[in-house]
């Protein structure tokens, strides 16, 4: 039998080490794996160069603003940047596109819109605000779970006028209707008054730096907005996704709620790992000004522990940009009317790799875990995605752990140029990104895939038990 590519000279991850192989493709999925190519007929050889290979990364938080928004980001350069950091799966939130994503028709219409523009695969968040309990809409829960949404995202406190946000009694009945489906609903964890006041008193006190900002979104307003979702959850039976973590004493509750039996995950994403509120707001002011916001050095370290011990699940990037001239750096803007969102889907598995398991943070094992295999299984598309397994796609991050490189905010492929990561010195890199077997992005080369070659994912059926057992 021939194949249509083999992947020469990878190291790829069993457990903690690494064994050395050559990997077999036929029509988009992994064929097998050999030591010899003797006799074997290819029509395709891609050279590893003995670097390590992961199961393709996969992103499970972006916000592409596709169709709608994309003065800040489009499908096609939100999934060349996705190629180019390492990432073959990305998975859209429902929010920043218009209409947002709160049907079947709602999501076939911006799946019409993007469907030729992709260049790599992607799956779909679905979703459901205060608006749908008000309106008696939530049937649109289950119809969007049986087309294959992987989960739905709930905020606390305001995202973009199409996307209200959720009262709490709201969100319980919210949580009631998605749990019916079994799958996960992600939340916003912020309390919307804790937020409001205290950005109110801060800019009455005549407060416009920087760091400002983390301080009126209070860490206190983080973790109570997780004790209410955790007894939500807990109320009601639903899967319940603390979506981009920032805080150390998230960590802390989802760890204990986990223990109690609630099922809960996390995740955090890079920037709450490597930079800190006082030093890149007062650097970077509105350029590192997200929602939530950057914390403290205690909490990158408490964060790191919970990545690496599983209380952190896995990571995500909620990559959301914004456009300088309008909505970053217009005349009259500041810190508090400047918008919250930074891109982050090109620097995810670069910063993981380099300052989690180069610097010994996180096992080989984990690495996998946390970029890859885990958020396939907990959205449902495992093993068709984050398994190096004979019959899942030919999905490749192929990684040169000792490439030396610093981030450079004006040569990345996102359309916005800017990043409070920018300058940035790491250890490892992303040099070929592979995609069901075909090469999208090569460091020498840049982006050489093709728009409108990724391909929409469904979630896949996978039972609680089969869940609990692989997660």
């Amino acid at each position: 039998m021939g194949f249509d590519l083999v992947l020469k000279n990878a190291k790829i991850p069993q457990g903690n080490r690494t064994v050395d192989t050559h990997i077999l493709v036929k029509d988009g999925k992994i064929a097998g794996f050999t030591n010899d190519l003797t006799g074997i007929e290819v029509a395709e050889v891609i050279d590893a160069e003995n670097n390590l290979v992961l199961p393709g990364c996969i992103d499970s938080h972006t916000h592409f603003n596709d169709p709608g928004f994309t003065h800040r980001e489009n499908f096609a350069t939100g999934t060349q940047a996705a190629a180019a950091g390492g990432v073959t799966t990305i998975i859209d939130m429902p929010c920043c596109s218009v209409p947002s994503v709160r049907s079947v028709d709602n999501l076939e219409a911006k799946l019409e819109v993007i469907k030729d523009k992709a260049y790599v695969d992607y799956a779909m968040w679905g979703g459901a605000t205060g608006e749908d309990v008000r309106n008696n809409a939530l049937y649109n829960i289950k119809e969007q779970a049986d087309y294959g949404v992987v989960a739905f995202k709930v905020y606390m406190t305001p995202s973009v006028p199409t996307y209200p946000p959720a009262s709490d009694a709201e969100m319980l009945e919210i949580f009631r209707e998605v749990a019916k489906t079994g799958l996960p609903v992600g939340i916003h964890a912020e309390n919307l008054d804790l937020c409001t006041y205290h950005v109110n008193k801060l800019r009455k006190e005549g407060r416009f730096d920087g760091p400002a900002w983390a301080e009126a979104r209070l860490e206190l307003a983080e973790k109570v907005a997780i004790q209410m979702a955790i007894s939500f959850a807990e109320e009601t039976g639903a899967r319940l996704h603390i979506v981009h973590m920032s805080t150390g004493i998230g960590g802390v509750l989802v760890g204990e709620a986990k223990k109690r039996g609630i099922d809960v995950t996390a995740e955090t994403c890079p920037h709450y790992l490597v930079l800190n509120a006082y030093e890149s707001m007062t650097k970077w002011r509105q350029f590192a000004k997200i929602a939530p916001p950057l914390r403290t050095t205690k909490d990158n370290e408490m964060l790191w522990e919970q990545l690496a011990d599983g209380r952190v699940d896995f990571i995500a990037t909620d990559h959301a940009p914004y456009e300088i001239a309008t909505e970053k750096e217009a005349e009259g803007m500041d810190i508090w009317t400047a918008f919250p969102g930074i891109p982050g889907v090109e620097t995810m598995v670069p910063i993981i790799v380099s300052e989690g398991y180069n610097k010994g943070r996180l096992s080989l094992s984990r690495l996998v875990d946390v970029l890859s295999r885990n958020a396939a299984i907990h959205y449902g598309l495992y093993p068709k995605k984050g398994a190096l397994e004979i019959g899942s796609d030919a999905d490749f991050t192929v990684i040169d752990l000792d490439y030396e490189w610093t981030i450079d905010k004006d040569k990345m492929y996102t359309m916005a140029k800017y990043t409070p990561l920018h300058g940035m010195k790491l250890k490892g890199k992303p040099v070929k990104t592979i995609v069901r077997g075909k090469l999208v992005y090569d460091d020498k080369n840049g982006i050489v895939g093709k728009p409108g070659y990724g391909q929409f994912v469904k979630r896949q059926t996978i039972s609680k038990l089969e869940r609990w057992l692989k997660f």
